[in-house]
């Protein structure tokens, strides 16, 4: 099992939209896929049409309960959460180990899917910590603003750290622009300013500006399902070409 983390401590950046939809790219590939909701705000949990959940993430965490996997596609299942999670950094702060305890909770799902795809919160805590710990893969969506450049540092940081220290497996395995609008001048300034930091990590594929998604997620619906014809699924479904491809 392959699994990814979706990652960037600034938000409104596109994680959850990107998890849902790469996710349900890969399963057009055939893949048997797991996504696991790390946010406490359930925003992908919600997009699948789950609401306060009987088991979720926070009781997997506080008391070592199962990881409650729920199916909801064909060769797509889930990791539920709830705003119950919201204050669990604060309850296993004082726990030891409590870097892996996500890594321990997925131990021995690798037979049972292909892909875990982890979607995290807009933060660089304990549960963005833990994601990474248990990962193999990080790939990073940003937008393509200045704000967002200069936040780069810092995820790279923690990725870095989290190489050294607990998982030196760990990758970053590609950059990649969401609500991408190719017409604006500090759009390719940054592009290019991410390309010479990143190299070939930054992805040929971008993710254009497309109301379709928003739709699609308030809907219940993945991009492919919602309108298979928008730039939205053309440019998700390259996206989940490349990350096949590396």
């Amino acid at each position: 099992m392959k699994k990814i983390v979706i990652a960037n401590h600034k938000g409104g950046v596109g994680k959850t939209t990107s998890s849902i939809n790469i996710s349900a790219g890969l399963t057009k590939k055939g893949k048997n896929v797991l996504i696991i909701d790390t946010d406490p705000q359930s925003n992908l949990t919600e997009s699948f049409g789950v609401f306060d959940p009987v088991k979720d993430l926070y009781l997997s965490f506080s008391k070592g309960e199962p990881l409650p996997i729920i199916n909801v596609k064909k060769n797509l299942s889930i990791v539920p959460n709830s705003l119950n999670f919201s204050g669990i950094e604060l309850e296993i702060a004082g726990r030891m180990p409590r870097e892996i305890i996500l890594k321990e909770l997925m131990a021995g799902l690798d037979k049972t899917f292909d892909y875990c795809i982890i979607d995290c919160p807009p933060s660089l805590g304990l549960i963005t910590l833990n994601a990474l710990v248990a990962a193999d893969e990080v790939y990073i969506p940003m937008e393509a603003e200045f704000l967002a450049y200069r936040g780069i540092d810092s995820i790279v940081g923690i990725i870095n750290l989290v190489k050294k220290h607990f998982n030196p497996g760990l990758m970053i395995k590609g950059v990649f622009f969401t609500k991408y609008n190719e017409q604006r001048v500090l759009t390719k300034e940054i592009k290019n300013q991410i390309k010479g930091y990143f190299g070939d990590n930054l992805m040929k594929t971008a993710i254009r500006v497309n109301v379709a998604l928003a739709e699609a997620q308030s809907s219940g619906k993945d991009i492919f399902e919602y309108d298979p014809k928008s730039n939205g699924a053309k440019d998700y479904m390259s996206l989940v070409n490349e990350i096949i491809k590396r």
